[in-house]
């Protein structure tokens, strides 16, 4: 695809145009001062935008002061559960939907801003964001991307020029998102809520059309499209869990129907595996800890089938049993793609009986977590261990003797070393490294924090000399906490 020149980029506006009670017209606040902080120019290149017009005349696009000519920016409005508790107007209280455009594989992605100033849907907010956690989203979400997992990305962070009251005053920035869509379960919570089932079909019909196009071909679309949902959720909180994410806030308003991780706010990546492990500030009681992920998602999938329920079915008894049905499948699902990824984990052979390797599985995870074993580091030290040089894994262990023990039934089914090494991260954003370079950053110094990017944007090849990188934190580092960063 050839890079789109200034004069020549159009951005549709399909969401606003076709579900306008969704879509509030807005735009974004100035910016003083502009100034690029980071540009992801291999996205850049895969959305046909030069990289060398958005380092100049472009920063307008990436800020949202200038969109192309015809562009319609809007806040989008959604409702949603934020730690259980039900808000019926959340919508885009710092945020802008600037349009969709094509890639250069066809696909339909959304253009979106964050801290692009207040909107009506601010709730006395200022809609403002500041370069840490910014610059967060862009490091942790090219990172998830790089691990596989699918992601919202980044396009760019810009530090605007203006000074945001926080606890501190902190340099302000916008960054600018990618997206399948922005689609959310609060999306149709929303629309659920209105009462006005023609806006709930459209919205159902647009997200058929945008994500789940077989739906509209089977004999209950609205069902189908729940179907797919929970298929595509199942598989991704699956993929959370192998590496050790915790999302840290996930409320059905950050739960996307195509099945993308969003918004990267407290987020983190386990340190030494604890199903209990919380980091976020604002989750004081542990409702979204790293190990009630999949029953979280659960719950927040049964609130897309209630506001999928009418379409479903005319009667509500029967639209309810449908609905029931279908959501039974995310456990199945769930667990078949977890257990398949934990054996690609430990390397185990396709032929090993499911109870052989499940109880492989289970040992080993009650093993590490009582000896608060480092996650990233154990499962990338197995590749050696597999190789015949288990000391680096047996180091990590008080219980030697125990894992000693396990170890031997492990080596005794033949582990594949090399599939171990490319499914085992040898880096991820460490919360220890991630808070430096972010503080760097945020002084004014860019150097920990590109360093850093290099490194988590090829998480499975070591390289010598990055050994820092892959150590697990300082206990100094004990009693970590995320926040928002709103």
């Amino acid at each position: 695809m050839t890079p789109a020149p200034a004069s020549t980029l159009a951005l549709d506006a399909r969401f606003a145009r076709e579900l306008p009670e969704l879509a509030l017209p807005w735009q974004a606040v100035d910016t003083p001062e502009p100034r690029l902080l980071v540009l992801n120019e291999q996205l850049a290149d895969e959305l046909g935008l030069d990289a060398g017009w958005l380092r100049g005349d472009g920063l307008g696009l990436l800020t949202g002061t200038r969109p192309p000519e015809g562009a319609t920016p809007v806040a989008q409005a959604y409702a949603g559960h934020q730690f259980g508790g039900y808000s019926p107007r959340l919508g885009d209280g710092r945020a802008l939907l600037l349009g969709e455009l094509v890639d250069s594989s066809g696909r339909v992605r959304d253009l979106h801003l964050k801290g692009s100033g207040r909107t009506p849907f601010s709730r006395g907010g200022d809609g403002l964001a500041v370069v840490g956690p910014m610059l967060r989203e862009h490091l942790v979400s090219e990172a998830m991307h790089a691990l596989g997992i699918p992601t919202t990305r980044s396009l760019a962070v810009v530090a605007t020029g203006r000074a945001v009251q926080r606890e501190t005053v902190l340099p302000g920035a916008v960054l600018a998102r990618v997206a399948s869509s922005h689609l959310r379960v609060g999306s149709f919570q929303y629309a659920r809520a209105t009462d006005d089932l023609d806006l709930l079909r459209r919205l159902t019909d647009h997200a058929i059309a945008r994500h789940h196009p077989q739906a509209a071909e089977a004999d209950n679309p609205a069902l189908a499209l729940f179907e797919a949902v929970v298929a595509t959720q199942a598989e991704l909180i699956a993929r959370w869990m192998l590496v050790g994410f915790v999302h840290g806030v996930m409320n059905t308003d950050n739960m996307t129907i195509s099945g993308e991780t969003i918004d990267y706010g407290p987020c983190a990546f386990m340190d030494a595996f604890d199903p209990a492990t919380v980091y976020s500030s604002i989750d004081t009681g542990g409702r979204y800890a790293y190990g009630n992920q999949p029953v979280v998602a659960e719950w927040n999938l049964a609130r897309l089938a209630e506001a999928l329920l009418p379409l479903v079915a005319d009667e509500q008894d029967a639209a309810v049993a449908l609905a029931v049905e279908a959501l039974g499948a995310f456990r199945e699902r769930y667990s078949a793609a977890w257990s398949a990824g934990m054996r690609a984990k430990l390397g185990l052979p396709e032929g090993l009986d499911d109870a052989v390797a499940s109880t492989l599985v289970a040992d080993l995870l009650a093993l590490v977590q009582t000896d608060h074993v480092d996650h990233t580091s154990f499962f990338r030290s197995l590749g050696a261990a597999a190789r015949g040089d288990a000391e680096p894994a047996r180091g990590m262990f008080l219980d030697l003797a125990g894992f000693d023990a396990w170890a031997e039934r492990w080596l005794a089914v033949g582990p594949h070393a090399a599939a171990m090494d490319r499914v085992n991260p040898a880096y991820v954003p460490r919360n220890h490294l991630v808070e430096e370079a972010l503080d760097a950053a945020t002084a004014g110094d860019l150097e920990p924090f590109d360093r850093l990017l290099a490194v988590v944007s090829a998480p499975y090849d070591e390289r010598p000399g990055l050994e820092r990188y892959a150590e697990p934190a300082p206990d100094s580092f004990a009693g970590y906490q995320t926040f928002c960063g709103t």
